[in-house]
């Protein structure tokens, strides 16, 4: 008797051993400040995942590296030493500056130029760098003496060294965020997180299903029919999300708006009816550069590169009082029109 006494038992037990597996999953969440701005991490946990206190802590790490690596915001930084260090001097980088310079050189390459890391003197000029006054438009001799100061050309690497042959300083601004991202995924991933949402200063990753089986979702802004802001829903599992955009950062004179964004070509803010563009990448950190290649190119000039290269893209254009959208083939593949609910 005892025995068909024990068989539900046992049977209950494993149910409930199965359903408290099953529902102790969840998604862990922490946020704070980096960068002049925050980030946000969001996380399946289940049993065998680490908890959130060693997820914070090692994404904090990761963070506070980069932003003692490459802030161009604080003196004491590795990027600002050697900013101020006189032209034709070399200085030991670490590695994972030296990755940027890299990965720098090869989208301006990639763009024709159109990505170039030493544009910071011509970004100060205009009022829209580290060492920036107000915004204004500068005279043609200061814009040329600081273009001269400007070119991936005078930037070299030398083993673990970076060496500098004009006064040149660089700025990863364009890359940074995407490169930090793709360090806490990878990070994330040794320490067995494979279900994640991670997002610094904008920029973006998500890979997995959360636990009631759904994708992360990211919505992008996308006015259409003359309103400022709609949305477009994306199901994201595995790709880098960035949007570059010139309508929070410009400034106004004499009715003419100018543009944070800048053309490495002129040294002058970009001047055409492109609002924001988003790229979509396995690789964050190119994501995060080409999204500014495609926005100093404009639409027409941008969706016909990234169509050449094969690269995600969705264009928010301005049209009279409102906006058009367009995106790439390769967008459309990824993110079919009407499957984002």
């Amino acid at each position: 008797m005892s025995h068909v006494l024990l068989k539900p038992v046992i049977a209950v037990s494993m149910l409930t051993a199965l359903t408290g597996c099953w529902f102790s999953e969840r998604v862990e969440e922490f946020s704070g400040p980096t960068m002049g701005s925050t980030y946000t991490i969001k996380y399946v946990r289940g049993e065998s995942s680490p908890g959130l206190d060693l997820v914070k802590r090692e994404t904090e790490t990761i963070l506070a590296e980069v932003d003692l690596q490459l802030s161009t915001y604080r003196a004491d930084s590795v990027i600002e030493k050697f900013n101020h260090a006189p032209a034709g001097s070399c200085q030991v980088m670490p590695a994972g500056l030296l990755e940027l310079v890299d990965a720098g050189y090869a989208l301006h390459e990639e763009s024709d130029g159109l990505l170039d890391l030493t544009l910071e003197p011509v970004l100060n000029l205009w009022g829209f760098g580290p060492q920036a006054r107000a915004g204004k438009v500068p005279t043609p001799e200061a814009l040329a003496a600081a273009i001269s100061r400007v070119g991936m050309q005078y930037l070299r690497r030398q083993g673990e060294q970076l060496c500098k042959d004009v006064d040149l300083q660089v700025d990863f601004n364009s890359i940074a965020a995407g490169y930090a991202v793709d360090k806490i995924v990878q990070r994330l991933s040794e320490l067995g997180v494979s279900r994640y949402m991670i997002e610094v200063t904008g920029e973006l990753k998500a890979a997995g299903l959360k636990p009631d089986g759904q994708p992360w979702r990211i919505g992008l802004e996308a006015p259409q029919d003359g309103q400022r802001v709609a949305q477009r829903v994306l199901a994201v599992d595995g790709y880098g999300i960035s949007t570059s955009g010139d309508y929070r950062n410009y400034f106004e004179e004499d009715g003419q708006r100018y543009s944070h964004t800048l053309d490495p070509s002129t040294g002058k803010p970009i001047n055409h009816q492109l609002a924001a563009v988003t790229v979509v990448d396995k690789s964050t950190l190119r994501a995060d550069g080409l999204s500014t290649v495609l926005m100093v190119m404009g639409t027409e000039r941008g969706l016909a590169f990234a169509e050449r290269k094969g690269i995600a893209a969705f264009f928010v254009t301005r049209e009279g009082d409102g906006f058009v959208t367009q995106a790439t083939q390769a967008f459309e593949q990824l993110f079919p029109a009407g499957d984002e609910q």
